[in-house]
């Protein structure tokens, strides 16, 4: 294809992207952005930071005090800054995670995937929510792609900070300890650990109040069935909104972690630190209790995996999650999802992701040296005196 006709292709397809996007993506006005604002503010001005709840709504803050620390600037910013620092920063960390995914590309192949990339359903809602996201999916990644793939002595600082924020990005630091990286596993606990007392040390009242009440609150959260909520509990409740049957649950998570763990291990043997990346990123939204559809990020590096590696039917099979994943399918039936049919439909992204599980493709041996591997630091060869040389 000539310059011309990538250019001209590239900016249909753009076009195409934000017609979707304008007729489809839901328009939220960047509310969780807005709760992350009014909450800070109203913590920097004597407040209790998780006493705030957005006007007409139930939601407060609900990340720990380490979080706010980190969202403190927003207290002297105006809104619109705030607005187009959070929106610019997600779209950078989504180009440069392209960019690793694909090895490298063209920028004609990176443009292609930057407007998939903006009418995913989990994307879209990131961006329009204003949620952080992205921004963690990238701290992780950088960690595990930049740091603890060539066994820098900070690799697990990433993962740590992150799950200071958040604490679901947790599941990488077990995902270091089963693949026995123990010196990042070791730094990413004492960086979330250390984080974590500075913030309590600091705001020790917060502190508190988040570790004995807000974190067990689960009504700060939302209904566990809410058709948004595309984990594994997520699913297990719709059977059963009033009394969603604990020991279902906890067995789909033990049988996810066991297949999870098996895999995590193989592809670090055969260095391949981008499927560890892509399984634990799954394995982490199908066993969270809420896994709200804007997390399912999370599936992107499998997604991409899946197109680059996979056989043909791998392929059709991406294809095909990636359109459901763009369509909405779930939201018809969040009010009606007792029929069998509607349960399954109900659940699809909860399918999909578990699917994806079992479908990405590991690293072909010998393939891809250079990206999201880990280096071993084999000996170079050694030079033999001409003498002895055969």
């Amino acid at each position: 294809m000539s310059r011309r006709a990538q250019v001209l292709s590239l900016a249909a397809l753009a076009v195409a992207a934000l017609v979707f996007d304008f007729f489809f993506a839901v328009r939220h006005g960047f509310f969780d952005l807005n709760v992350y604002y009014g909450a800070v503010n109203y913590w920097a001005e004597g407040g209790n930071i998780y006493d705030f709840v957005r006007g007409n709504s139930t939601y407060g803050f609900t990340y720990p005090p380490f979080a706010a620390f980190v969202m403190l600037p927003m207290a002297v910013l105006p809104w619109p800054v705030v607005v187009t620092i959070t929106c610019a920063a997600t779209i950078a960390v989504t180009v440069w995670l392209l960019r690793r995914l694909l090895g490298k590309p063209g920028w004609f192949e990176l443009g292609v995937f930057l407007c998939l990339a903006a009418v995913f359903e989990p994307m879209r809602e990131t961006f329009l929510f204003g949620q952080v996201n992205m921004l963690l999916v990238g701290l992780v990644s950088a960690d595990l792609l930049l740091l603890t793939a060539r066994r820098s002595k900070w690799a697990g600082i990433g993962i740590g900070l992150a799950t200071a924020v958040k604490l679901t990005p947790g599941i990488f630091i077990v995902y270091l300890l089963i693949t026995r990286r123990w010196r990042a596993a070791l730094v990413s606990m004492l960086t979330a650990g250390g984080v974590t007392l500075a913030a309590a040390a600091i705001a020790p009242d917060t502190s508190r109040e988040f570790w004995t009440a807000a974190l067990w609150d689960t009504d700060r959260v939302g209904v566990l069935s809410f058709i948004s909520n595309q984990s594994l509990q997520g699913a297990v409740a719709r059977l059963d909104p009033v009394h969603p049957n604990r020991i279902l649950w906890v067995s789909l998570v033990l049988l996810a972690l066991a297949v999870w763990a098996i895999r995590s291990q193989r592809a670090v043997a055969n260095n391949d630190e981008m499927l560890g990346l892509a399984l634990t990123g799954l394995v982490g939204v199908l066993i969270s209790p809420v896994t709200w559809i804007h997390h399912l990020v999370w599936a992107i590096p499998a997604m991409v995996l899946i197109w680059r590696r996979g056989a043909k039917w791998a392929r059709i099979f991406v294809v095909v999650a990636y359109i459901i994943m763009c369509s909405r399918l779930v939201w018809p039936f969040e009010a009606n999802f007792d029929n069998p049919v509607y349960f399954v439909l109900s659940n699809m992204y909860v399918w999909l992701t578990l699917a994806m599980l079992f479908v990405t493709p590991a690293l072909a041996p010998q393939a891809e040296p250079h990206l999201g591997r880990v280096e071993l630091g084999a000996p170079r060869p050694v030079k033999l005196p001409r003498s002895v040389r055969v």
